[in-house]
């Protein structure tokens, strides 16, 4: 990994801080007040943002899948209606914007269609996230690439003959890419972290960790292992309804996910072998042949 990329006020890359995401996503299931509550929640632990996921329904629900009837908060209603049920409009996103800058906290969204990115730039984000769903959309990865913006590509469900078609599209500057496996949540069998230093050694950009484990130990190793960004899904309750609230941290966990990351990378130094100053009372005790 040679590159770094700036977001907002931050680079992500080598040799600077990991930049830890808290994906709100769509946990506050259309209510901007939970939504605020999430923010107010990852600021005070410490996150450098939380991010949003933006969608055109009618675009991105396949048509196959529209008038699939299942229960909702709302009522028995149909995929489609459901899919508008958890968007937030230009007025709800306006409230985020303005708690996230009270708060001090960076705040983007993973686009997964060319309205939602011509809706996003109106808030002049920091970035923009490319969903795994969305890897095979080049239209998609040229619209966001054309706004000049970092990309973060997401890679779960995919080879690494469409992410390396996708990376051509998106363009190689500005792009950080994150490693993930698309499953919630994941079983540790199937995360394979070492994926990320096999992405950096192909692909030369920023190479981050999108995780959807339950627990906090993989994230930490996946900095171990080079990770320059970790994003996770929060939640205030892992209790409240929805499809992503079991792959999601609560609050105590990401105040604890923070710590970890943290930590982990006091711990890495810079591999170079030395007789540390902290040692030297054990090295006169208990040495017993002096060269």
């Amino acid at each position: 990994m040679t590159k770094s990329v700036k977001i907002g006020e931050k680079y992500v890359g080598e040799g600077h801080p990991t930049y830890i995401v808290g994906e709100i996503g769509i946990n506050h299931n259309g209510d901007v007040q939970l939504a605020k509550d999430m923010i107010a929640m990852g600021a005070r632990c410490g996150l450098d943002a939380v991010k949003f996921q933006k969608r055109t329904p009618e675009l991105c629900v396949p048509p196959e899948q529209r008038g699939q009837m299942r229960e909702t908060p709302w009522g028995y209603i149909s995929y489609l209606d459901y899919r508008y049920k958890v968007e937030f409009s230009e007025k709800e996103y306006r409230e985020i914007d303005d708690t996230c800058r009270e708060l001090g906290i960076t705040w983007f969204a993973s686009v997964w269609d060319e309205p939602s990115v011509e809706f996003m730039e109106q808030f002049n984000p920091v970035c923009y996230k490319i969903p795994s769903a969305a890897l095979t959309d080049h239209g998609l990865l040229r619209a966001a690439r054309k706004t000049g913006r970092p990309i973060i590509l997401s890679t779960g469900m995919s080879t690494v003959e469409q992410i390396t078609a996708a990376v051509e599209a998106a363009g190689r500057d500005n792009l950080v890419i994150t490693h993930t496996t698309s499953a919630y949540p994941c079983e540790p069998e199937d995360l394979n972290l070492m994926t990320i230093r096999t992405l950096q050694q192909l692909f030369d950009v920023p190479v981050g960790y999108s995780g959807h484990e339950v627990g906090l130990v993989p994230s930490a190793v996946a900095v171990g292992l080079g990770a320059c960004l970790v994003e996770r899904h929060i939640t205030i309750d892992r209790a409240l309804w929805g499809t992503d609230q079991a792959a999601s941290v609560e609050p105590e966990g990401v105040e604890k996910l923070v710590k970890y990351i943290r930590v982990t990378e006091k711990s890495l130094g810079d591999g170079v072998k030395r007789v540390y100053e902290s040692e030297m009372p054990s090295l006169r005790k208990l040495r017993r042949v002096q060269e």
